[in-house]
């Protein structure tokens, strides 16, 4: 079964917010922001602005109605600045015109009064200072500082991992219409229907039953619309609230960049101690996360990075402490992997030091600690249907680990001036929102008289494909043709109170309460033919649209049972709701057992080097990943390989870069490079590997959103290992990205470092 969408894309045909029709009378909104990245805003001057052709309103904190607040998980965001701005960027004021041209222009004729304070930009010294967004969280097992006394080898080190610019390819964005009954109907590229619908409620005044909001699908996401999707939808509401007319707001690619959060950048400080057949013993580590201005999901972030800092090892002496720290950016937000990526850096970081400063491989040290069944995570949750070695061992064999390693030693003995390099990188990543009360969903299923069905979920499609899983779990739970099926838009009357399309959990979550509906249905209809046609209850199947009684056709169809249901009153609706068992986590204690399931898997990556530029390729990526049960191996194969090439532009491209008076210098695709055909390795392959999959995963199908991400950190060691073949002696600070500037940095340190201190002399 392939994806369902991508005819229409290509044929323009797929509807996005922006190719809406406009209703007649409809405004424009463009936002002011601050100019500044930290200060007292004493005044603002609208006066020439109001003046200006077109221009029908400007609306500032003072002109909202209910609470000027959009903060979700701490309550420290201001939808319109009030008192002070926070970072360059911040939204100020709305302006609402006749065009979107006039609204750019009025922008331009607005100043603000700005007492400058100081900036902070740097996440240790935000922390120094006290500025942080929660406490500090520790998840702690065994004894890692009395463990370390006795460990043969001891190290410790400092690991950096940058930001990603999510650059989905519609901008975020929102339009806003009035509705009779004094509400607001919002349709919104977001990834979180109900937070929008949540926040514009506070933000208007009112209760959310009188805010609708509806997605179609996204131009992706990412992550970047989880949450920062929640301003646009509610400035959007607020002007058709205020001024009773349609607003539409839509960022312009730079606006975007320079006004959303990205992926946190971390500074951690690790120590890991080893026995002497190099068994991880003790792990210590200390997160500094660059939250930005205000909490976003930063603590939630931060929380999965906890979750995932051992990776697929087990250490059985771990103390990890993570602190979210205030700057003075933009608030950083959700991104594929949710802080996993940031957290599993750091160990193989760690683990790479330790293997340099020993002179072995690091596959020595990563294989002997990888998890087994029943092994303890830090939050001691244990490893069910743990695949880490099987993937490991799949790929080592399948993928001729011995004949990659000689390769590369004879290449690089052959050739001076290009140098290969390569790295295996194991994954382990949990599959559920880490806050219980998240994992649950609804879905509405209609059967019409006709036998066709309409479907009604939480989900929000944004290019993964989930449409097309529902689609055939519903098909396939009915017995019936995929073409009877329509996945209605994301709606919040329709389906309320949903979790955000995130975590990797989405098509478990609607998939799962779809099927509930769709038996529950089947069952009812099974019932009916059995009434109808006098036959045992048990032996009455649906199959291909044909309805089967002991196995032989009976007579009638689909279409004609489904009639017959409706003539004696069958209810041919139902409405489920599916929550994820068995999860549960106590932040008291930092414990428990948060995850419905683990998903593994093991890539070896190799790349290529020019020692004389800096430039290099990555030459392949190969891949044993455990699918479970795929139901839909072309789009899962997809996400793969997407989400492969994703982790490797932020491992190596991706450089989202500020000044220290918190300005992007990255605010355009000049300046911001992202993975393009060129990019991608020339091999990239992917095996399924043969595993059970999971009772809790759709059809035992298990998720595949996030997991791929984290093979894309194995690039960088493949580099890493390519420049240390040209200088084996030289000291690599674990910074990310590994871009061609610092891989020219490591193969000529002496003289980079003679040049920039010839620079800072002038």
């Amino acid at each position: 079964m392939n994806h369902l969408d991508p005819q229409r894309h290509v044929r323009g045909e797929s509807q996005y917010l922006d190719d809406v029709p406009v209703q007649q009378g409809t405004l424009y909104a463009a936002v002011y922001e601050s100019p500044l990245a930290h200060g007292i805003l004493k005044n603002i001057d609208l006066r020439a602005a109001l003046k200006a052709p077109g221009v029908v309103r400007i609306l500032t904190a003072a002109d909202i109605p209910g609470q000027n607040q959009i903060g979700g998980i701490v309550p420290d965001e201001p939808l319109l600045a009030e008192g002070h701005v926070h970072f360059r960027g911040q939204p100020v004021a709305l302006v609402l015109a006749r065009t979107e041209a006039q609204a750019h222009a009025a922008l331009k004729l607005i100043t603000a009064d700005i007492e400058p304070l100081p900036i902070i930009t740097d996440p240790r010294q935000a922390a120094a200072q006290g500025e942080l967004i929660v406490p500090p969280r520790t998840f702690r097992i065994g004894d890692s500082a009395g463990t370390f006394a006795g460990c043969d080898y001891v190290f410790e080190g400092v690991a950096e991992s940058g930001g990603q610019e999510h650059l989905y390819i519609e901008t975020q964005a929102a339009y806003a219409f009035p509705t009779e009954l004094g509400g607001v109907k919002i349709i919104s590229s977001t990834q979180g229907p109900t937070a929008v619908q949540r926040h514009c409620a506070v933000v208007l005044g009112m209760g959310m039953h009188q805010i609708e909001v509806d997605v179609t699908r996204l131009g992706g996401g990412f992550g970047g619309k989880e949450d920062q999707a929640t301003p646009w939808g509610c400035l959007a509401a607020l002007g058709a609230f205020v001024v009773k007319k349609p607003v539409k707001l839509v960022l312009d690619r730079m606006a975007d960049m320079r006004m959303t959060g990205k992926r946190h950048p971390y500074s951690s400080d690790f120590k890991i101690g080893l026995s002497a057949d190099l068994k991880i013993l003790a792990y210590e580590v200390t997160y500094y996360q660059n939250a930005g201005a205000s909490a976003d999901l930063s603590p939630a972030v931060l929380e999965r990075t906890l979750f995932h800092t051992t990776n697929a090892y087990c250490i059985p002496n771990v103390t990890a402490t993570a602190n979210s720290c205030r700057t003075n950016l933009p608030p950083n937000t959700a991104f594929r992997g949710f802080g996993g990526p940031q957290g599993m850096f750091v160990i193989e970081s760690a683990i790479t030091k330790a293997a340099e400063e020993l002179g072995v491989l690091p596959s020595e040290i990563q294989r002997r600690n990888l998890l087994r069944e029943g092994d303890l995570f830090p939050y001691r949750q244990p490893a069910e249907g743990c695949h880490a070695e099987q993937a490991w061992d799949t790929a080592a064999s399948l993928f001729d680990l011995a004949g990659e390693r000689a390769a590369v030693a004879k290449f690089n003995q052959e050739n001076q001036l290009f140098k290969k390099g390569l790295a295996l990188m194991p994954i382990c990543f949990g599959i559920s929102f880490t806050k219980t009360f998240m994992n649950q969903t609804r879905a509405l299923v209609h059967i019409y008289t006709d036998g066709s069905v309409g479907i009604s979920t939480g989900a929000v499609e944004m290019g993964q494909g989930v449409n097309t899983k529902i689609a055939q779990v519903a098909a396939t739970t009915l017995g019936i043709s995929i073409n009877r099926i329509k996945i209605e838009t994301t709606n919040t009357t329709r389906v309320a109170n949903t979790s955000p399309s995130a975590a990797s959990a989405t098509a478990d979550l609607n998939g799962k309460a779809t099927q509930l509906a769709c038996q529950a249905l089947r069952e009812r209809l099974l019932r009916h033919a059995s009434t109808e046609f006098a036959v045992e209850f048990e032996g009455i199947t649906i199959e291909n649209e044909q309805v089967l009684a002991a196995g032989i056709p009976a007579e009638t169809t689909w279409e004609k049972l489904v009639s017959s249901a409706f003539v004696r009153r069958v209810a041919l609706t139902e409405n489920a709701h599916y929550a994820t068992p068995g999860v549960h986590f106590d932040a008291g204690t930092e414990s428990g057992h948060p995850f419905a399931y683990h998903v593994y898997g093991t890539a070896l990556t190799t790349a290529t080097v020019d020692c004389l530029r800096g430039t290099y390729t990555i030459d392949s990526v190969r891949i044993a990943h455990d699918f479970g049960q795929s139901f839909s191996p072309a789009i899962d194969r997809g996400q793969i390989e997407g989400g492969a090439v994703q982790g490797i532009g932020w491992m190596t491209l991706e450089e989202v870069s500020y000044n220290d008076q918190g300005r992007l210098l990255s605010n355009s695709l000049n300046s911001y490079k992202i993975p393009d055909l060129y990019s991608v390795p020339a091999v990239l392959d992917v095996h399924f590997l043969d595993t059970p999959g999971h009772p809790n995963a759709i059809l035992r199908s298990k998720a595949v959103g996030e997991p791929p991400l984290m093979y894309g950190i194995g690039a960088y060691f493949a580099l890493r290992d390519a420049v240390r073949a040209f200088q084996p002696s030289v000291a690599l600070p674990l910074v990310a990205p590994m871009t061609p500037e610092r891989v020219l940095g490591g193969l000529y340190p002496e003289f980079v470092a003679e040049s920039a201190s010839r620079m800072l002399a002038k």
